[in-house]
């Protein structure tokens, strides 16, 4: 029996999802919004966590560290995203996070969804051939995990102590990458940025 944990913050979109999932004989099904993601990992210790890309309190930006906790005992799932090709930025999330499935939400099938579950729970990697172009675009993004979460807050309106605060750096350390940012993107300023940021999918 594969244990499976089901994160997606569209409550009506995991309902359906979790029930088409319970009904395959070889799946025990538990299901979340990000929100409760890490105590449900710790309480249903999943062997697949398979979680939507998309989550509502962080504008867009996943906590798939959540979803992998380390400890005494335990055992990390391992990880499927439902991932579409315009969001370039969280693919990279996703494969900086160790995901070795990938479904597109976009164009994917529910079958295709369990094929993954399956092949992941057994260690393999599962990708969807329409998701191509948004690994192209992921390996092509030219802004660091640091520097995204600096221009997630930013896009929230957080100020440069904010972000400081939030990231434990110094407020200087947060305007060089913020520099960095803006001379990256090919930005005219902070605004511009994010501006351009949006439109790439790297946000």
């Amino acid at each position: 029996m594969i244990r499976v944990l089901l994160v997606h913050d569209a409550c009506l979109v995991r309902s359906v999802l979790a029930e088409w999932l319970r009904r395959e004989p070889d799946l025990a099904v538990d299901d979340t919004s990000w929100r409760g993601a890490a105590g449900r990992v710790r309480s249903v210790r999943p062997d697949v966590c398979a979680a939507d890309l998309e989550c509502l309190d962080t504008y867009g930006v996943p906590p798939l560290g959540d979803l992998l906790p380390q400890g005494p005992g335990m055992t990390p799932p391992r990880l499927l995203v439902l991932a579409s090709a315009n969001r370039p930025g969280l693919l990279k999330r996703a494969i900086e996070a160790g995901a070795l499935g990938y479904v597109d939400k976009e164009s994917g099938s529910p079958e295709h969804l369990v094929r993954g579950i399956r092949r992941v729970a057994q260690g393999k990697r599962f990708i969807d051939d329409s998701l191509g172009f948004g690994f192209v675009k992921a390996a092509e993004m030219p802004l660091t995990r640091r520097e995204l979460s600096v221009l997630s807050l930013a896009a929230k309106g957080a100020s440069v102590a904010e972000i400081a605060g939030s990231l434990h750096l110094s407020h200087g350390t947060v305007r060089n990458y913020m520099a960095a940012i803006t001379r990256k993107t090919g930005a005219r300023n902070r605004i511009d940025a994010i501006r351009i940021s949006q439109g790439e999918g790297w946000l």
